[in-house]
């Protein structure tokens, strides 16, 4: 499936979900009682059409309604909007449009409401602009948006499905898993810095973890955290696995540098190249610290990752892979391995069979 297909029904289903939720919740809000309290008085054919028909359906539509247009709208600024852009301006961007969107559906529920429930309401037009209704649901809305958009956050942050867990308190105490490493580090950085200068440097970094960012997700991974010009990516032990996901990611990224060969060329002189070693095995996942809390990965296979990594430069090699993880690969035609032999890393006691894979 085409990469912006599937990010568009990830955001929709995700939104529609969400959205159903928040405009029936805020149905029950806004309506439960209603008739009750007093100085407050309904048509009796509205009265009639909630006991009857039931209000919540519309307001469960309108949800509906509204989590296709707010999917729509977030791909589209996910695809389209600079990333460059200011956050300031893209909120400012965004809320008049959103504006705009709950003018046209209140409207329309109006419409609905007057000729399935009897509502009697003003909806000529510009009502919008003197109606305390309006303005309480826009105030509903803009809460809930920033709560949406919260948890969207979060879950970047996290990693898919982590910040659920973290929520319910599943690394508190630490934990056993089994997963993949790769650490993904810029060839000859020191000499890049020295001649772009710490700020052009600094932009090419930024470049290329954007070029890495936009093929993520199709390879299943997890951005465990970036230190400086090295990335560190991690998987479940079986998704890595899966369609040979944690090689497939690195060759993916060289290709998507090479194809913005032009891009590279003319803003630094050059076409970044990375190195990778990757590794995986059991290892604990805890949650630490108090302010700026994080997940943590503590355990060998993390290390031997790293000093994996560090053995490309010597063997001129631009992706090393240990036996054991090799091993547990699914044969993949596109892939060939060589073996680099055995190698005592840095702070290892037992030498560790290495290999390179080349792509077909």
């Amino acid at each position: 499936m085409n990469k912006a297909i599937r990010l568009f029904l990830n955001y929709l289903w995700q939104s529609i979900l969400f959205w159903t939720f928040a405009m029936v919740l805020w149905g029950l809000f806004r309506f439960y009682g209603l008739g009750s309290e007093e100085g407050i008085t309904i048509s009796e054919g509205f009265r009639e059409g909630l006991k009857m028909k039931n209000i919540l359906p519309l307001f469960a539509l309108a949800g509906f309604l509204m989590g296709i247009f707010y999917a729509t709208m977030e791909f589209a600024f996910e695809k389209y909007n600079s990333k460059r852009r200011s956050i300031g301006l893209t909120i400012i961007i965004k809320t008049l449009i959103y504006l705009f969107l709950i003018i046209l559906i209140a409207t329309s529920m109006i419409e609905l409401g007057t000729n399935l429930f009897g509502l009697k309401k003003n909806n000529d037009i510009g009502w919008w602009r003197h109606d305390k209704g309006f303005w309480i649901t826009v105030l509903y809305f803009l809460l809930t948006s920033l709560i949406f958009s919260f948890i969207r956050i979060a879950n970047e942050k996290f990693g898919k499905g982590v910040f659920l867990k973290m929520l319910l308190g599943r690394y508190k105490k630490p934990r056993e898993e089994k997963r993949i490493f790769m650490f993904l580090d810029l060839k000859s950085s020191t000499t890049i810095a020295e001649a772009l200068g710490h700020f052009k440097y600094s932009q090419l970094i930024q470049d290329c973890f954007y070029d890495l960012n936009d093929i993520v997700p199709k390879y299943a991974a997890e951005i465990y955290q970036y230190v400086g010009d090295e990335a560190v990516l991690s998987w479940p032990y079986s998704r890595g696995l899966a369609n040979t996901n944690c090689v497939a990611l690195f060759f993916a990224f060289q290709n998507v540098l090479k194809s913005r060969n032009s891009y590279y060329m003319d803003k630094y002189g050059l076409v970044p190249e990375f190195k990778a070693g990757l590794h995986g095995g059991k290892l604990m996942v805890a949650e630490v610290g108090v302010v700026k809390k994080e997940l943590a990965f503590h355990g060998d296979v993390i290390n031997t990752s790293a000093r994996i990594q560090a053995e490309c430069n010597k063997h001129n090699v631009t992706v090393l892979i240990s036996e054991e993880l090799k091993e547990n690969l699914p044969v993949d035609s596109r892939y060939a391995t060589k073996s680099i032999g055995n190698l005592l890393l840095k702070g290892k006691k037992k030498e560790l069979n290495v290999f390179t894979i080349l792509q077909g």
